[in-house]
């Protein structure tokens, strides 16, 4: 006979149940895991060694990595903001076709320049504008002192776009100038990343702005509760600033002191910026209106405009990239100047963590003889992303390229040059990232004096580095080789 357990059920009957229980939960999690896995798969094929971690974290890490993989393991951004994006697009490129058409003036390139603006033009839809007016800054209080001079002598509208906006010296200062100009009527849109600046949005700064008449507005809120359908950390990372239309600022630099006091540790921060003149605004313009109505569902594009072409002016090309749309076309343009490049590559970049495509084209220009310089900080904020940083190294340096370590604070300025004749600023990194899931900003300049003048910028950075040797970085420990490949495996996650 069967013993009765205290709870009027059977020990053997209990011990089958259990049993069967578990069975099942252990075949129902393989279920999950392989079904998961298989999606991967479906992915976009430029993303195939990103793929190949994700079904390793899922496999091997059974409910850390599900879960994981449902929260950041695609880039969505929801399909509601995706479809308003296509429509807003569709508007604004209606509203200025015929203006462009009418004002337009042909763009003379070099042979390196055609090549890359056509690439830029197919993969991003925006055209290199002739006539533009372009300076570069590299002072992070004077970037900030002449951005509060053009808002002063605003007349009509002032838009700002930032990833962050701290509440110290400079973010004060650049909100006491939003203030005054909200007082005497210019309208005054604020546009933070969510996450970014979240100091701000919680601070009495804003609310002074605001209180003057200025609208503070923080971007990509995350949803609550979490939604499969939107990922959580999709940021937008963008720098810029339009005056009246007529005028733009972007580049890499936020708004906050150099001394940066979040992580004062690495200070200074090192950015340069671009102030802009003449038709290529309209293309900022057009980014940042089409963040506001994304977030504010308040469309502004009356105040799309053709600025004037300055006389003398050079060509710039905008790229404006995202997970709504045109998110490949950063890496696309940066690979084909590289494999264009016949004399030399500079490169300057705060986070250096490629993919296939970035890597190769870096590896195969030093092949053929191209000086490929690479100028990375030497103590990074993220030890996660310095380490995997450093497993690239080793091809690079094996393939005659020099990586120069900046010794000087963190070097955040994003740059490149090309042949003394394309010059690329903006707000991406050169990591995965900002290639896929964040909303990012590039401009490219095609004229060879001002390429000669952020290539001098780019020369004093390297005056400040410690550069790696070859050979003592083969000869390292293996327990750093090993920790750095490590870090390097997890590179399509980061």
């Amino acid at each position: 006979m069967h013993r009765v357990a205290p709870h009027g059920t059977l020990d053997g009957m209990e011990l089958f149940d259990d049993g069967w229980i578990a069975a099942l939960s252990l075949l129902g999690g393989i279920a999950v895991q392989v079904v998961l896995a298989a999606s991967v798969l479906t992915r976009p094929q430029g993303r195939q060694s990103s793929s190949l971690a994700w079904i390793l974290v899922i496999l091997l890490l059974p409910v850390v990595g599900i879960v994981c993989w449902l929260v950041f393991g695609e880039v969505r951004v929801g399909r509601g903001r995706m479809e308003r994006h296509a429509a807003l697009q569709a508007e604004i490129h209606g509203h200025l076709a015929t203006l462009w058409e009418r004002e337009a003036e042909h763009v003379e390139l070099e042979e390196l320049g055609t090549a890359v603006a056509r690439i830029g033009n197919a993969v991003c839809d925006t055209e290199p504008r002739a006539g533009n007016e372009v300076e570069l800054l590299a002072d992070t209080d004077e970037v900030v002192r002449r951005l509060c001079e053009d808002i002063d002598a605003a007349e009509d509208h002032v838009h700002l776009l930032f990833y962050i906006w701290l509440t110290d010296g400079n973010g004060r200062r650049l909100a006491e100038a939003v203030e005054r100009a909200a007082r005497r009527g210019v309208a005054c849109r604020v546009l933070v990343d969510f996450m970014g600046s979240r100091e701000l949005l919680d601070s009495t700064v804003r609310e002074r702005m605001e209180a003057a008449g200025a609208r503070v507005v923080g971007s990509l809120e995350p949803p609550f509760p979490p939604l499969v359908t939107q990922r959580l950390d999709v940021r937008n990372h963008r720098k810029l600033a339009v005056i009246d239309g007529g005028l733009a600022w972007t580049g890499s630099q936020n708004i906050a002191d150099a001394s940066f006091a979040p992580k004062a540790r690495y200070a200074p921060w090192v950015d340069c910026m671009l102030r802009i003149r003449g038709p290529a605004v309209a293309d900022l313009a057009e980014l940042f209106i089409e963040d506001w109505a994304l977030d504010t569902g308040d469309s502004h594009i009356r105040l799309l405009r053709l600025p004037d072409a300055v006389p003398g002016g050079i060509p710039v090309q905008v790229l404006g990239t995202g997970p709504n749309s045109q998110n490949e076309a950063n890496v696309q343009t940066l690979q084909a100047a590289i494999h264009l490049a016949r004399e030399e590559v500079l490169l300057t970049t705060p986070y250096f963590v490629p993919d296939e495509g970035t890597l190769s084209a870096l590896t195969t220009a030093a092949r053929r003889g191209v000086s490929v310089v690479l100028v990375v900080p030497k103590r990074n904020d993220s030890r996660l992303v310095a380490a995997a940083s450093r497993s690239f190294y080793g091809p690079l340096l094996d393939a005659g390229a020099r990586i120069l370590e900046y010794t000087a604070g963190l070097l955040h300025a994003k740059t490149m040059t090309v042949d003394r004749q394309l010059a690329y600023v903006g707000s991406a990194n050169l990591d995965r990232r900002s290639f896929e899931i964040n909303f990012e900003v590039a401009t490219i300049v095609y004229d060879s004096d001002f390429t000669s003048h952020l290539r001098l910028l780019q020369r004093t950075y390297m005056e400040q580095t410690e550069e790696v040797d070859r050979w003592d970085w083969a000869a390292r420990s293996v327990w750093r080789r090993a920790a750095q490949n490590a870090a390097g495996l997890l590179g399509p996650l980061l």
